[in-house]
């Protein structure tokens, strides 16, 4: 039954690759970015891929992957080993351009697909739960009023989730006008990381 394990995630994964739910509503081709591996120490939860990383079809792999790796205090080989880290956003597709920003992810790719995909990461010893779609995917009605409450009582969701705001260059006031985060937050963020990829 182990043996099995990845022959199953890797036809799931083959399948996300494939997707096409969303083509009639994005404003390009489909291009799912997805992650994974049943060896995986830490998931994280993203939104959706950039522009950027619609074009190189490399997750995070754009100002704001500098600096979630810095927060992180990993390198570039260890945070793009799968068998460390699973990289599992609520839409797998670049949404497109909103008037301030991107468009939320599409909601079509988490009905369709986490479930069965969250199911095989077994190994999976710190979530990590970034931007408020996956703090309220993840969190459920444990998720705040506001995002910042959320923050502000990251401590109540256990040693094994995290949220975090989305480390985009668009939330540069957000981090100036909370300190906390930074004093607070990362020194544990750094600590639970390690700790999961020694495990």
């Amino acid at each position: 039954m182990t043996a099995r394990k990845p022959i199953l995630l890797n036809a799931l994964l083959q399948d996300i690759r494939a997707c096409t739910i969303c083509a009639p509503v994005l404003p390009h081709a489909p291009r799912p970015v997805v992650v994974a591996s049943t060896d995986s120490r830490i998931l994280i939860i993203g939104q959706a891929p950039g522009a950027r990383v619609h074009a190189s079809g490399i997750p995070w792999s754009d100002a704001s992957g500098a600096r979630l790796r810095n927060w992180l205090e990993v390198s570039d080989e260890t945070f793009y080993d799968a068998s460390k880290f699973a990289i599992v956003p609520m839409g797998f597709c670049f949404p497109g351009k909103g008037a301030s920003g991107d468009l939320p992810p599409r909601p079509e790719c988490a009905a369709h697909w986490h479930q069965a995909l969250l199911a095989q990461l077994r190994e999976v010893k710190l979530t990590l739960l970034i931007g408020q779609y996956a703090q309220r995917f993840g969190l459920g009605d444990a998720f705040g009023p506001t995002l910042t409450d959320t923050l502000l009582r990251w401590r109540e969701y256990g040693p094994s989730v995290m949220p975090l705001p989305h480390p985009s260059p668009r939330n540069i006031a957000w981090f100036k006008r909370n300190p906390w985060f930074e004093a607070e937050v990362l020194p544990t963020l750094r600590t639970r990381v390690a700790v999961a990829l020694q495990e």
